[in-house]
């Protein structure tokens, strides 16, 4: 997997576990936050900030879709992996005065120009202020908080996904979310002990069975309108029967076989501008081709999923959002 030791790449990374063999995923280093009033020491501006991503990574989709929706994309420029993965994430170009090194630019460049002693892992997404040239934060669920509302004088101030009135519920899916599922099935997928796979695909499963009757209730996962919390989980959704089912060994049920989650899946694809946000050829890449220590490289041709295929929420009150 790779990683910066005191600011100098090394390839080899063993992920972290517990003794029992379960992934154990780092937390975020960077936790500055963008303003709209600058208290922060960073102020919300159009063009002072750059977004680097990858299309695979299902935590950088988060950012790119919150951007996408609140109307962003002229004001915060986006950077997404385009090559194959060399020392980490690759990119064809570079920004500003980060550039290619040897025909690729890799995302490490990003965090050892921050901290030039920097040692962890570079992931994605990154938030990047190209005024202080730094960091300012590498935790998704922080940075698609700031899109939501700090640029609000930039962006579609009507749209709010995460709405005082729902946030403590929000929270509180987000978290069984998040623990069951989009860190679920990685726990599946990177465990190394059968017991810890086995516990992880256990509550994998439970967390889906448990959705998919929520959704049966119900249109969106808080209230009667389209959050945070959809948004969330639609990533890990959408990579399901093409990547975790067979990749990260999540083959208990696809994501085709919940009625429920299913067609919630495509209700979401299908809302204007989400469907600019998914490309299959780059998530299998990115897996297929990133992931060798799980897989020997060869891209799968299947499965044949149709994410535009009329869906049946329509019997539930469209809310706003």
């Amino acid at each position: 997997m790779g990683m910066l030791v005191n600011g100098t790449w090394f390839d080899d990374d063993p992920l972290p576990r517990d003794r029992g063999g379960a992934f154990l995923r780092p937390d975020s280093i960077f936790r500055d936050r963008v303003t709209r009033d600058g208290a922060s020491g960073f102020k919300a501006e159009a063009g002072r900030y750059q977004l680097v991503t990858a299309p695979s990574c299902p935590w950088a989709h988060r950012t790119v879709l919150m951007r996408k929706l609140k109307g962003l994309e002229g004001v915060l420029p986006l950077l997404e992996s385009d090559l194959p993965k060399g020392q980490g994430w690759a990119y064809s170009r570079g920004f500003d005065e980060l550039s290619p090194q040897d025909g690729a630019f890799h995302v490490h460049q990003v965090y050892s120009a921050a901290q030039p002693d920097y040692t962890g892992r570079a992931t994605v997404p990154v938030l990047w202020d190209r005024k202080t040239k730094t960091i300012v934060n590498n935790e998704s669920s922080e940075i698609i908080r700031m899109l939501n509302s700090e640029f609000d004088e930039f962006g579609d101030a009507g749209l709010d996904l995460y709405p005082a009135a729902l946030r403590r519920d929000i929270d509180e899916i987000n978290a069984f979310v998040y623990d069951a599922v989009n860190n679920g099935v990685y726990r599946c997928g990177l465990a190394k002990s059968q017991a810890a796979y086995e516990a992880s695909f256990t509550r994998l499963f439970a967390g889906l069975d448990e959705l998919e009757a929520r959704l049966g209730r119900q249109r969106w996962l808080v209230g009667d309108r389209f959050t945070e919390a959809d948004l969330r989980l639609f990533p890990t959704l959408a990579r399901f029967d093409t990547v975790y089912c067979l990749l990260f060994k999540c083959n208990l049920r696809r994501l085709t076989d919940y009625h429920n989650l299913w067609n919630y899946t495509r209700d979401i694809y299908q809302m204007p501008g989400v469907a600019e946000t998914v490309d299959f050829a780059c998530i299998k890449q990115g897996y297929y081709g990133g992931m060798r220590h799980l897989n020997n490289g060869i891209l799968p041709l299947g499965p044949a999923l149709d994410f535009t295929a009329p869906h049946d929420r329509g019997r539930f009150a469209r809310g706003g959002g």
